[in-house]
């Protein structure tokens, strides 16, 4: 049976966890080396570095609450809160 070990991330330099059942999970996967980068520093490393999308606050045109969408909202356009544009859809 498989123990918990205490890896260290190669990129971050943090110590971090690497479960019995992630172990049982890589060896029915058939992977044979240790993860080297702690779970944050993976995920990044997946979105390739890609900064966090800058977000707007606007005004939404159907129930006049807040709305955060990712482009410059102009005037000429309305917009729309997530549950108001999934309804519209």
């Amino acid at each position: 049976m498989t123990q918990d070990k205490v890896l260290t991330c190669k990129d971050c330099g943090a110590e971090f966890i690497f479960s019995a059942s992630e172990q049982d999970f890589y060896a029915e996967k058939g992977f044979t080396n240790e993860p080297q980068r702690c779970k944050p520093c993976r995920q990044a490393r997946k979105n390739g570095g890609a900064a966090p999308r800058e977000m707007f606050t606007a005004t939404c045109a159907a129930c006049g609450g807040e709305a955060r969408v990712p482009f410059q909202p102009r005037d000429d356009r309305p917009v729309y809160c997530s549950d108001c544009f999934s309804r519209q859809r």
